[in-house]
């Protein structure tokens, strides 16, 4: 269950902040525990049963984020699948240990797969995981089936991707003052249309650490943040070492464009139809040359919400996409349950 550790293994004085009366209790049915992976120790959190042959579909997720980000849409594949997310170096409860480039993340991968005795799986990656998805598909052809981009299918170290981020407009700072403010903040930043806050609190408060006055930190450190960024910024993906079958599900938009004040609305249009709409369609045209089979499916939402917004299409997609793998050569497709 959620909070524990699994047997024999060890877990790191804290845990997931709580607010002040310590009364928020993660329910999230899922395992945890913590492996050492490439001479790191790494964090991950799994659903379903893992007594079973099923196929394995590990969750990566982006940068300056944590694995809760996935606690949403993880049990919607458990019925058919042993389901995985980790943290990645440097992220949440893992280790945190330069350097941050793609062929280090896929060693990562490799090394949590080795010590979990997961010799195959299908890969899913939201935003930078897409850097893990594509280096450890062309590097490690034999331990990976299948892959799903989750509004990651974009190279962040393409120019037209650094000066997007680069010019990317800045909403109101952070307020750090307590736990409450600064989940309040960052919900209404990056999932201001999720009505249920209990899809995204878990995965809010692992991206701070409450500080003994009450005051928060990023769980992240400055040094690894900066890290992490120059990472993405110069690891190039090389798309035509991919043979796995793809698919690339992309996002409408990068922000919630209707969201905020008028200014800052008006701030989020310019920028998505100067920078991020001209790079999605690039990145798309990219892939569609460049991967040997992929498959693109394009959704409502945000990069930051949409397998939350959007959680029923992504979940049907995915479904039909993987599933496919374990169909005898010529069986019709049928539909799949969300």
């Amino acid at each position: 269950m959620s909070g524990e550790a699994l047997e024999g293994v060890a877990q790191p004085p804290g845990g997931p902040p709580a607010d002040e009366d310590g009364a928020w209790i993660d329910l999230a049915q899922h395992e945890t525990g913590f492996a050492r992976a490439n001479g790191l120790q790494l964090h991950y959190l799994r659903w379903g049963r893992w007594d079973t042959s099923d196929p394995v579909l590990i969750l990566i997720h982006g940068a300056t984020a944590n694995p809760h980000y996935f606690d949403d849409l993880a049990p919607s594949f458990t019925d058919r699948f042993r389901v995985l997310a980790y943290a990645r170096r440097g992220h949440g409860l893992s280790d945190a240990s330069e350097p941050y480039d793609s062929a280090t993340l896929s060693d990562d991968l490799c090394g949590l797969m080795d010590a979990l005795g997961i010799s195959k799986a299908h890969l899913a990656g939201w935003s930078m995981g897409g850097n893990e998805v594509t280096a450890m598909a062309g590097a490690h052809p034999d331990r990976v089936d299948r892959l799903v981009y989750l509004d990651a299918a974009y190279d962040w170290a393409d120019p037209a991707s650094v000066a997007m981020l680069e010019s990317m407009p800045q909403g109101p700072e952070c307020p750090l003052s307590s736990l409450a403010e600064f989940v309040a903040h960052q919900r209404a930043l990056m999932f201001p249309g999720i009505a249920d806050s209990g899809r995204v609190e878990a995965f809010l408060r692992n991206l701070a650490v409450v500080q003994a006055d009450g005051s928060v930190r990023s769980a992240m450190t400055d040094a690894a943040n900066e890290a992490v960024y120059l990472a993405l910024t110069s690891s190039r993906r090389d798309y035509t070492m991919v043979s796995a079958p793809a698919l690339a599900i992309y996002a409408a938009s990068f922000w919630g464009l209707e969201h905020g004040d008028g200014a800052l609305r008006a701030r989020n249009r310019d920028w998505e139809t100067t920078y991020v709409a001209p790079f999605r369609f690039a990145s798309t045209e990219r892939i569609r040359r460049e991967l040997r089979d992929v498959t693109i499916v394009d959704l409502p939402g945000t990069h930051p919400d949409l397998i939350f917004r959007c959680r029923d299409e992504v979940v049907v997609a995915m479904r039909e996409f993987l599933l496919q793998a374990n169909r005898p050569e010529g069986a019709g497709s049928r539909p799949e349950a969300p």
